[in-house]
């Protein structure tokens, strides 16, 4: 049986909003100043950055816990191109797996970012309906 989420948004004056998260938490939605919001809440768009990052680090993170490997540090980077066209959508994105530590075992954690964006990464399904996507991964050995 299938999942149904529900996010309930609601605008709280000018450009901005507040929308809500089965999480239980809240996040506030707004434009820059610029564009005739406040610059108070996240961009939509690059919200969809952070949900693609999210998705697949929570794989990543799942499966290096799981198969006790050594990182320090593990970061994200996504780099969207947006079209120029209204409406305006990511075209292309460069999603960066950076790996950070003394013992990294390269093979495994590139495994494991293997599986996030071929099997279990839903977002990352949805970004290839409309998007290009490039991944790459870095690794940088500490002392």
């Amino acid at each position: 049986m299938s999942t149904t989420n529900k996010v309930t948004t609601k605008w709280l004056g000018n450009m901005a909003f507040e929308s809500d998260n089965p999480s239980g938490h809240n996040l506030k939605i707004d434009i820059a100043k610029e564009d005739g919001g406040d610059g108070s809440g996240y961009r939509p768009k690059a919200l969809m950055l952070s949900s693609l990052a999210g998705c697949s680090g929570l794989d990543v993170a799942a499966m290096i816990k799981k198969m006790k490997l050594e990182v320090e540090e593990f970061t994200i980077e996504t780099i969207a191109n947006l079209t120029d066209e209204h409406p305006k959508f990511y075209d292309a994105v460069t999603v960066e797996y950076h790996f950070t530590g003394p013992n990294l075992h390269e093979k495994k954690l590139q495994r494991a970012v293997d599986l996030s964006i071929e099997k279990y990464c839903g977002v990352m399904e949805m970004f290839r309906q409309f998007a290009t996507m490039e991944i790459k991964t870095v690794f940088h050995h500490s002392k």
